[in-house]
């Protein structure tokens, strides 16, 4: 046997080995969230509850069969580009096929059911076509961010640690419980995708009424399973992005930050806002490195950027969605620490009403809405999170550290709020 055989075998038994911890302790997470004095009111939701066990097992399948073959690794720079943008020219297409579906089964003409078993064969073909080409293409984007990973500064002895996997998916839904009388994320629950806006409705309304909290069901991009769970998408730089804000979870879960995702609001929003940080850092570098045709255009040099500026400047949106959402946020903060709860939420429902005259079609707006999307805090204005300081202070110690590794390395440990003002001082 040879040094370079050995060595895969040692890195291969390694993989296992990370692949089993990581499973054990998200397995671990989700048993000590559920564990919860709410558990009454999944009455709702058992029915529709998703199987994490079942999807883990067919995606682990999937990813043993695409790291056997290794076929990225007999693929060129050039030639894995091409294999992604073939796989997301295939996405798109079948995205559009499914449109066509949907219009065929509405037409009333007399060749209907021609018209939609034509389309509906044509779409068969084309989900057949994009799930040969799938498992290769999260390969080479796997491989690619484990490069851009390892030159940032991560992993052991060249290795990634734990592995780069994920998996495009339609992904769970999320319920979100909050008191109504303050903005807090009581319990998450994760549902079976497709459930329509009526089922949603019912399950909301019913927990509202019973139990005199708000319920909100909202669809998520990602999911920090293992392998993580990725929404499908034709956006490309979105994808990297994800791909890698994911990992960063699953590398926190080994440290005290990641571990403590639960444990409160501050702890949850300190994690997802430095997954957020990070996920957008190695998602660029990855799309300079490999798709540089793809670099955003605040990140090309002059005078490429005042050019494609000027072409854009037509199609910015007017309406700034993050300053409303932020003054939407401080108000009904203000509101519930008055004890004005209904006045909060009609204020909310009036306020979700202007957003979607102002084109953003928002379902509802509740505390559950904020205790959810406010954990993502990586902008400054804050957004969702309105006058949250944990982000803002997340984001602080990020421009403290001149590599993302170095920052990481420093907020893994945090174990609490304090704890990251005692390193910001």
């Amino acid at each position: 046997m040879t040094d370079e055989t050995s060595l895969d075998v040692l890195v291969n038994r390694l993989r296992l080995l990370v692949l089993l911890v990581a499973i054990l302790l998200l397995v671990v997470g989700s048993s000590v969230e559920l564990v919860n004095p709410l558990d009454g009111l999944r009455k709702y939701t058992r029915g529709v509850e998703f199987d994490f066990v079942e999807w883990e097992v067919g995606a682990l399948f999937n990813k043993a069969v695409s790291a056997s073959l290794k076929l990225e690794r007999f693929l060129d720079d050039e030639q894995q580009a091409e294999v992604v943008y073939t796989w997301l020219a295939g996405t798109e297409e079948v995205i559009t096929l499914e449109q066509d579906l949907i219009t065929a089964q509405n037409d009333s003409s007399l060749n209907r059911d021609k018209v939609v078993q034509a389309v509906k064969s044509e779409l068969d073909q084309a989900k057949a076509n994009q799930g040969r080409l799938a498992k290769l293409a999260e390969a080479v984007l796997q491989n690619q961010t484990e490069v851009v990973l390892a030159k940032a500064g991560f992993g052991v002895g060249g290795q990634i640690l734990p592995p780069v996997l994920y998996q495009v998916s339609d992904l769970p839904l999320n319920l979100i419980i909050s008191p109504r009388t303050e903005i807090r994320n009581e319990l998450s629950i994760s549902l079976d995708a497709g459930l329509d806006a009526v089922e949603k409705d019912e399950i909301e309304t019913g927990i509202y009424q019973d139990y005199d909290l708000s319920a909100l069901i909202e669809p998520v991009g990602g999911l920090g399973a293992y392998p993580t769970m990725v929404m499908r998408t034709t956006d490309l730089n979105w994808l990297a992005e994800t791909v890698a804000h994911e990992w960063i979870h699953n590398y926190l879960t080994f440290f005290p930050l990641g571990i403590r995702y639960y444990l409160n609001d501050q702890m949850r929003t300190i994690n997802e806002t430095t997954a957020s940080l990070a996920g957008k850092e190695i998602g660029l570098d990855l799309i300079i490195a490999y798709y540089p045709e793809r670099t955003p255009r605040y990140h090309l040099p002059m005078p490429a950027y005042t050019t494609v500026l000027a072409e854009g400047a037509e199609t910015l949106d007017p309406f700034e969605f993050r300053a409303e959402m932020r003054e939407t946020r401080v108000r009904v903060d203000a509101l519930l620490a008055n004890g004005q709860v209904d006045e909060a939420e009609r204020y909310m429902e009036a306020r979700r009403k202007f957003f979607w005259e102002n084109g953003h079609r928002l379902r509802k707006i509740n505390q559950a809405y904020f205790a959810f999307h406010g954990s993502y805090n990586d902008t400054p204005g804050g957004g969702a999170s309105g006058s949250d300081p944990v982000g803002p202070e997340v984001q602080a110690l990020r421009t403290q550290y001149s590599s993302l590794s170095n920052f990481l390395q420093a907020i893994r440990s945090v174990r609490s709020f304090d704890q990251l003002l005692d390193l910001l001082d």
